[in-house]
């Protein structure tokens, strides 16, 4: 085909969308039937009524092609491992009973079976359930989601295609199950499950699809050359199938890298590639294989992980020059619009001036049509949109909301200096353990405490003005003294002030720093029913006045034990944030780590002697080359301690991380130097222990005995058994017991019998230490 024609044939597409309705209809539906409050009947209904509006979003947009399948009730991959029949023996059984209920137990699990292992999807904060799988895994076909929600989209008259995770990148997504040897490898499991995948595309094809999206980011990962051969033999054979639907093979995230001509030569019949950020080098790397001919393309050249306005004359000349280079070229975001908020539209609060700079979704969608538009008709067919774009681009680089001198001038005077304890951490340690004076195996909390409907409750009240300031840090003050009082009781060794005040660690402090903007219904999923509103990091960072120690200070006024403060990182606000992108990463990050390092200071000041600065998201955006890693590192770990090395040497740092792979950043915790660390490590049954041990972790470490996004109750010798298995990787000396994570999303029942049980598995394990 000629680049005249592959201009004329571009269309716009895009690979996800999000899930939750305009109002979060699905989380509120999914968590009432859980409540017994919304029957299975109607909760499905909603699922329908959510998928119909999401469609004619698409389709009112102008889109030419919708996607299906990537709709999920609780996890994308979950969803692909009932559609495998790759389900755990100890769901097997609910599942056949209950399809409904036994997919919610792998998610979350039940008193009797735990749930799926849960990480982040690559750098991501998206979380999925981890496919368990062993040598004796039997794969079925059960593609009857993908059929159906093909089939809605077919009867509503729509292009659809069908999107489902790729073989390859769902077996290296895996792990081995329980009771399974740590080195099995599931990608040894392609030959068993290529002939299911070969299954669900007949029974796609035969449903009406004529295009099947196959999401292979696992491949933009460095890849081993068995990695890659698996790759190669994974679309030779399903290539080969002759009852098949066309495929398109999907990367996003990053480059592709070898894989790339792996795929080009694949008998498939279209590719689809990022195009923004590192993936940028795509094109290059297309070029020099001789691109795609034959072949169909899916450009990904608006940025489906920001906010921001796309420019649209820079994504035009991408797609320029890619004409040439493959039969037809079609427009798309770089990756599914799962990671962004629905309408930017909705945020009547923001400036309007700033407004303009915002692209949400639906805007995306709407950028999409008109890239297309101008691909195939000119420029001139999109005159008025180009003209608006370049406006909104301009008002944004010489706007002042971006630019402050004075924390620029600050940020440029950092020395090494700066970034460094006064002591060595093991003259620190011995000053800690006498100013605290704690006890062996020491408990915790992570920081918060159950956010309960009163606590909501009274947040929405002073919104709307039916209670003033003053009502409200009453109520707040006596949710305090309630979670101090329980701490006390349960006995409890280093408490917290359980954060009533805050809506979402990153929000609150976003909230409270210039440079920030927060949004009211910028929800995206981090899991399940779990949404969050990510602020919009917008300018340069300062902190006008201290943001926790009142309420810091409060709690450690009600007990003689030693209360933590409690902050989030700087790599975590920049990780949960939308981040300007007209700067490096570094910089920004250095901008907010001084912002934070004020807190830490006035907190110190304030006589909290333990400050824990959470970063979850330091494995999170670690990026996903391994050429990146050390630039990435380096910036990060370095922001972390500018934040907290200003203190005296026995104030105890403490930080926070969970739901990662930690093995590949173990030296980066080491470098936080940190004192204490807690981490996930429940649902693993304490991986990290031993990552951290194999390193040689020197520090004192709490890898979780209570992994909180169950609602199960992990009995005292549960806990016990979990602890003793910490204690064969870290020294008593250097071991906390604590939760996996906060309990915001936990109820109060669970809440006070969990930690119940915690302190008892505590106090059963140090009798032990004791007595041996």
């Amino acid at each position: 085909m000629t680049t005249k024609s592959a201009a004329a044939a571009a269309r716009a597409t895009v690979y996800g969308y999000p899930r939750q309705g305009q109002g979060r209809e699905l989380k509120k539906a999914i968590e009432g039937y859980w409540k017994g409050r919304v029957t299975a009947e109607a909760l499905r209904a909603t699922a329908v009524d959510v998928r119909a509006e999401r469609r004619r979003q698409l389709a009112d947009a102008g889109i030419h092609e919708v996607p299906t399948g990537d709709f999920s009730l609780y996890d994308h991959v979950l969803d692909t491992t009932v559609m495998v029949g790759a389900v755990p023996a100890r769901h097997r059984e609910a599942l056949a009973a209950d399809p409904l209920d036994g997919y919610f137990a792998m998610a979350r699990g039940t008193q009797d079976a735990a749930p799926l292992e849960m990480t982040k999807w690559f750098d991501t904060n998206y979380h999925y359930l981890v496919p368990e799988l062993g040598p004796g895994t039997a794969f079925s076909a059960d593609s009857s989601k993908q059929v159906a929600e093909l089939r809605e989209a077919l009867a509503a008259g729509l292009g659809a295609r069908p999107v489902l995770v790729g073989p390859v990148t769902y077996l290296l997504l895996a792990k081995p199950a329980p009771g399974v040897p740590g080195d099995f490898e599931p990608l040894t499991l392609l030959d068993r499950l290529l002939p299911v995948y070969a299954d669900v595309l007949a029974d796609l094809r035969a449903a009406g699809a004529h295009w099947v999206q196959l999401d292979e980011p696992a491949l933009v990962q460095d890849r081993t050359p068995a990695e890659l051969n698996a790759a190669a033999r994974a679309y030779r054979d399903l290539g080969a199938l002759t009852d098949r639907p066309k495929l398109l093979v999907a990367s996003y995230f990053d480059r592709l890298g070898d894989a790339l001509p792996v795929l080009a030569k694949a008998p498939v019949d279209g590719l689809a590639l990022d195009f923004t950020g590192p993936a940028a080098a795509n094109l290059d790397a297309l070029a020099a294989v001789g691109g795609l001919p034959g072949k169909r393309l899916v450009a990904g050249v608006v940025d489906g992980r920001n906010i921001w306005v796309n420019d649209l004359e820079k994504s035009l000349s991408t797609l320029g020059t890619l004409l040439g280079l493959a039969d037809r070229v079609d427009v798309s975001a770089s990756c599914s619009l799962l990671h962004v908020p629905l309408d930017a539209s909705a945020e009547r609060d923001v400036d309007p001036g700033i407004a303009r700079w915002l692209s949400f979704a639906r805007q995306k969608a709407t950028e999409l049509v008109t890239l297309a538009r101008g691909l195939a008709n000119g420029t001139g067919a999109i005159a008025g949109e180009l003209s608006a774009n370049r406006a909104a681009l301009s008002s944004r680089t010489s706007s002042p909301v971006t630019h402050d001198p004075a924390v620029r001038a600050r940020a440029a005077a950092v020395t090494a200096s700066d970034t460094h304890r006064s002591q060595p951490y093991a003259r620190r340690a011995a000053a800690q353990r006498t100013h605290l004076g704690l006890p062996p195996l020491p408990t915790t909390t992570i920081g918060s405490f159950p956010q309960t409907a009163e606590l909501r409750t009274a947040r929405a009240d002073l919104r709307a003005g039916r209670i003033d300031l003053d009502g409200y840090e009453e109520r707040i003050r006596a949710e305090i003294r309630e979670v101090v009082a329980y701490q006390e009781k349960a006995g409890l060794d280093v408490l917290v002030h359980g954060e009533p005040e805050r809506n979402d660690m990153v929000q609150y402090f976003a909230e409270r720093l210039h440079g920030y903007l927060a949004t009211q219904h910028g929800w995206v999923q981090s899991y399940g029913t779990r949404y969050v509103r990510p602020p919009i990091l917008a300018g340069d960072v300062s902190r006008p006045e201290p943001m926790t120690v009142r309420w810091t200070s409060y709690a450690q006024s009600l007990t003689g034990k030693p209360v933590k403060g409690m902050l989030t990182g700087p790599v975590t606000m920049l990780a949960w944030s939308f981040v300007r992108d007209d700067q490096p990463l570094a910089d920004t990050a250095r901008q907010v780590a001084l912002a934070l390092r004020d807190e830490v200071d006035d907190l110190e000041a304030a006589g909290t002697s333990v400050i824990q600065v959470d970063e979850p998201a330091l494995r999170e955006t670690l990026p996903l080359r391994t050429a990146d890693h050390a630039a990435y590192l380096a910036w990060a770990t370095e922001a972390f301690r500018l934040t907290t090395s200003g203190v005296r040497p026995d104030t105890q740092i403490h930080t926070h991380m969970c739901y990662a792979e930690f093995g590949d950043v173990v030296q980066a915790i080491d470098d936080l130097d940190a004192d204490v660390i807690s981490l996930e490590a429940a649902r693993s049954r304490m991986q990290v222990a031993r990552e951290l041990a194999a390193h040689g972790y020197p520090r004192e470490a709490g890898p979780g005995v209570w992994d909180i996004h169950s609602p199960r109750v992990p009995s005292a010798e549960e806990a016990a058994d979990l602890l003793r298995e910490g204690l064969d990787a870290i020294p008593a000396e250097r071991l906390w017991v604590n939760p996996d994570c906060g309990l915001k999303t936990r109820g109060w029942p669970e809440t006070r019998a969990s930690l119940e049980n915690l302190v008892a598995a505590a106090r059963i394990v140090r009798a032990r230490l004791t007595a041996s």
